[in-house]
């Protein structure tokens, strides 16, 4: 059975942790005992290359993507197999942020790193901003990529489809849905609208990656095998039983 987390913050997001960098979070995906992984990083897939090290040293396997912000403030997975495709995401992704400037000192800073965690620079634009973006937009860009389209922890009481519109009514082009490790997927069922369920951390500091995360039969972890498993329901959710030093 394969192991995967695909919703983890490094340090280029605003709410992650300073110390999240790939290396470190490579580590930890590892000791959780994770078989792959995926930087879901607001609005952006800057530190992807640094992380693909990162898997290869580790002997993780990695996707690509970015946790994006639509217009409605509804927070979507962008799943990709390749750097290339989440690149040309990000490149459509950047035309449609305001030009709003990061302040440090009130949202965090927002870090790109190589695989040494040296820093290559600071990305000034306001990452965690909403872009202009509309949620079927964005599910016909990322299709017409080849990725998957997974609404963020539905669960929630902000940022998610279901705080912002009210509910999931099956035309927004999702693949699956996110419930948090926060809550009782038992509670949360019937509101999927009968779409799949991925459960993945969310993780924004490293101890806490893999405190949940998902399990499937996979022959590799691509995005048409993860399109497979959903569909035929072969997901699995796994808890960790143990905090991670």
């Amino acid at each position: 059975m394969f192991n995967f987390d695909l919703h983890i913050h490094s340090c280029l997001s605003p709410c992650g942790d300073l110390d999240s960098s790939p290396r470190e979070i490579g580590r930890h995906a590892r000791l959780s005992g994770l078989h792959g992984l995926m930087l879901s990083d607001h609005n952006s897939s800057r530190n992807a290359p640094a992380m693909a090290e990162i898997c290869r040293r580790e002997g993780l396997q990695m996707l690509y993507g970015m946790e994006l912000a639509t217009a409605e403030e509804v927070h979507c997975l962008a799943v990709f197999d390749t750097a290339t495709q989440a690149r040309r995401f990000e490149d459509y992704v950047e035309d449609h942020l305001p030009e709003m400037v990061n302040d440090p000192d009130v949202f965090g800073s927002q870090i790109v790193v190589d695989a040494d965690e040296g820093i290559i620079e600071m990305e000034s634009l306001m990452l965690a901003a909403p872009t202009d973006i509309t949620i079927p937009e964005a599910g016909c860009r990322i299709h017409a990529i080849g990725g998957l389209f997974v609404a963020c922890h539905i669960d929630r009481a902000y940022f998610s489809v279901i705080s912002q519109l009210g509910a999931i009514n099956g035309d927004e082009g999702f693949d699956a849905v996110e419930v948090s490790r926060h809550s009782d997927l038992r509670s949360w069922r019937h509101k999927c609208c009968g779409l799949p369920v991925l459960r993945n951390s969310d993780a924004h500091y490293c101890d806490d990656i893999g405190a949940i995360y998902n399990q499937a039969p996979l022959t590799e972890f691509s995005v048409n095998a993860l399109r497979d498993a959903l569909r035929c329901g072969q997901i699995k959710h796994k808890k960790r039983r143990r905090a991670c030093n």
